[in-house]
């Protein structure tokens, strides 16, 4: 990836403005900088390599050169989106996957709130930060990873949940350029659909591990066990518990419950 393609590639794309890195730190740090000194709704980071990614939950995410996606989004939310800035997260994962299912036939699924899975397997993470001016969030940075080719992807015991990349599911090489224009593309269009009913619709539809029994660990080392039944409009997690009683989660880890 350099300059000269990715400017190709974004040509015709609502993207207004952007800054691309051989090598960077964190995008979502580079974000957040530029976010706070007047960077435009829409403005794209994108690196080559990162050395320091965050993840959910403190945790490190690393690409190498030339295995995967790691951007991040700037977003200056309207008046009506103010009123689901959490959705901005459920945005993400709806983007990726609709990308991975449509232009490489993946069953991608949604892991609560906005990781990616193919076949069982994290194949993308999602970390939504937000920049506030008093009470009001003045931006939002949405930083995506997507593992794309098999370099990309962690070696087994540095995982806590088993990963993959889009190469490997789908059996051929990726352009990783194609697939950010895609992810892009369906950002764009969703965005537009936010606050509304299809969008919830299909959110609710990609989700993994619907009707199965998962625990959520949640910070403090706290543990939430339940049936999963759902999302509610505003993006919160839906769980039953064993006497029946429904629990409200919006934050979280979602792991299958195994025995």
């Amino acid at each position: 990836m350099n300059e000269v393609d990715l400017t190709k590639a974004l040509k015709r794309l609502e993207i207004p403005s952007f800054q691309f890195f051989e090598k960077i730190g964190s995008s979502n740090d580079a974000a957040l900088t530029w976010a706070a000194s007047g960077a435009p709704d829409g403005a794209l980071v994108i690196a080559d390599e990162q050395t320091q990614g965050r993840g959910r939950m403190n945790r490190q995410w690393v690409t190498v050169p030339g295995a995967a996606l790691a951007f991040s989004l700037i977003f200056r939310p309207s008046p009506q989106e103010q009123e689901g800035i959490s959705l901005f997260s459920a945005l993400a994962g709806v983007a990726v996957q609709q990308a991975l299912e449509k232009t490489f036939g993946l069953p991608a699924e949604i892991k609560w709130p906005n990781d990616v899975l193919v076949n069982g397997k994290k194949l993308c993470g999602v970390l939504v930060e937000s920049v506030w001016m008093e009470a009001r969030v003045e931006a939002v940075v949405v930083g995506i990873g997507v593992n794309v080719a098999p370099s990309s992807v962690p070696a087994p015991e540095m995982l806590l949940f088993p990963a993959t990349c889009v190469e490997t599911e789908a059996d051929r090489p990726a352009d990783r350029l194609l697939l950010l224009r895609e992810i892009l593309r369906e950002i764009t269009a969703w965005r537009k659909h936010l606050l509304s009913s299809v969008f919830y619709q299909l959110y609710s539809s990609r989700l993994a591990f619907q009707g199965q029994w998962v625990k959520v660990s949640q910070p403090g080392d706290q543990i939430t066990y339940g049936r999963l039944k759902g999302v509610r409009t505003n993006g919160c997690l839906l769980l039953e518990s064993e006497a029946g009683d429904e629990i409200a989660l919006t934050i979280g880890d979602v792991h299958l419950r195994l025995g």
